[in-house]
């Protein structure tokens, strides 16, 4: 079975950006934070913080205490998404992105005498060197090599930072043996414990376990794939659906309270009902979660006939929050809201009592100018003490549109 997947990690994606363009970051520790706040954590770090300890979802003052020099640095999403496809332009110099997986993951298909080891390890220095001459030489990136895309992707793990690694039909099982459960991609903290449950406790135990035991542990069909992907075979994905549309926003301090808190979920249910209009989607269902600074959180869901419309959405949101106002002396840090139970548009048949439907040719008028002029060109009063908060965020697996989802 030949090398068929080339596998490009980008290495702390986002506090290498960073360091690529402010030099003075450099061999420094760095932490990138979603606001610059005391009570926040960080959402990535780099390679010299790692080296502390300090990692993904780390609080900054438990940074602070692992790595006293190291330096906090407000994330900016639109930069990431920006250097994103000057990266896989990069790639693509040297060859085809078959498959952009996240932010900072991308998959290649290997073809014709590609497939040797040789020529694949060849293609993987000619893309660190084009990254490094096109891009910068922060941009470091592990890449993996091997007969599908899953080992890929697990290869690149192997070796970090800067890595490369191939895995070789002849190198299976037993190169995957000095593995945890949770290095393989799809099983997480909820599936180990599954398995687990099940008497596999070792990569060694799961490669060892025949397919029907595998689809029972997994529960579906699932299981027999990821059999199929630990020897090496290349199961095409399933068709997948968007399930929803969400943005979330770690308030600053200037933003805790109530009615400031109102207004940041204004905005972002105003980006959402955009966002879902571009998709040419609806929703049926919306969820607000605020979470509180003694660590609780109040969370209500509400359920409509499907719709894209902003004020039918901001006037749904404004009934869940009136729950919330009962509260009193309570301090928010977060909030959150989620579009679900998503279809397209023309899907199903609108309720003659939709209230959307006079508003449709106004969130025309609304979209079309946000998107010549900029996003903060027309909006709804609400948001109006947010107007800047609750920026752009990268969520894993989703790359923003910047004319849609940028910030101005």
């Amino acid at each position: 079975m030949p090398l068929h997947a080339l596998y490009v990690d980008f290495n702390s994606y986002f506090a290498s950006v960073e360091q690529q363009l402010r030099a003075e970051l450099r061999g420094q520790p760095v932490g990138v934070l979603p606001v610059l706040a005391e009570t926040t954590c960080c959402i990535a770090a780099s390679y010299e913080a790692k080296l502390f300890g300090v990692k993904t979802g780390t609080r900054v003052s438990e940074a602070r205490k692992l790595c006293p020099d190291i330096r906090f640095v407000e994330a900016r999403p639109a930069i990431y998404v920006e250097l994103h496809h000057k990266l896989v332009e990069a790639i693509e110099s040297c060859l085809h992105v078959e498959r952009v997986m996240s932010i900072d993951e991308v998959a290649c298909r290997l073809t014709g005498r590609d497939r040797k080891p040789d020529r694949a390890l060849g293609l993987a220095d000619r893309i660190k060197h084009a990254i490094a001459k096109t891009v910068g030489s922060e941009m470091r990136s592990s890449i993996g090599i091997a007969p599908n895309v899953f080992l890929a992707k697990v290869a690149s793990d192997m070796q970090k930072p800067d890595g490369c690694v191939v895995i070789e039909e002849a190198d299976l099982p037993e190169r995957l043996y000095g593995l945890r459960l949770r290095d393989l991609c799809g099983i997480g903290r909820a599936m180990e414990q599954r398995l687990n449950r099940g008497g596999i406790n070792t990569v060694r135990e799961l490669c060892a376990t025949d397919k029907e035991a595998l689809r029972h542990a997994w529960g579906s069909i699932e299981g027999e794939r990821v059999y199929a992907r630990l020897r090496g075979e290349e199961v095409p994905d399933l068709p997948s659906r968007r399930g929803s549309v969400s943005h979330s926003h770690v308030l600053p301090p200037e933003l805790r309270t109530p009615q400031a808190a109102f207004s940041v979920l204004h905005r972002l249910v105003q980006k959402a009902a955009m966002r879902l209009r571009s998709y040419g989607g609806i929703a049926g269902a919306m969820c607000v979660t605020i979470k509180l600074h003694s660590r609780n959180a109040w969370e209500h869901q509400a359920l409509f006939d499907p719709t894209s419309d902003t004020l039918k959405l901001l006037d749904i949101l404004d009934s869940l929050l009136r729950t919330f106002q009962k509260k009193s002396g309570v301090q928010p840090v977060a909030v959150s809201v989620v579009l679900s139970r998503l279809d397209e548009q023309g899907h199903g048949t609108r309720s003659l009592f939709d209230e959307g439907r006079p508003h449709d040719g106004l969130n025309q008028i609304i979209d079309s100018i946000n998107l010549r002029y900029g996003r903060n060109s027309l909006y709804f009063g609400g948001a109006h003490t947010a107007l800047r908060a609750a920026p752009m965020r990268i969520a894993f697996g989703h790359i923003p549109n910047l004319s849609v989802e940028g910030d101005d």
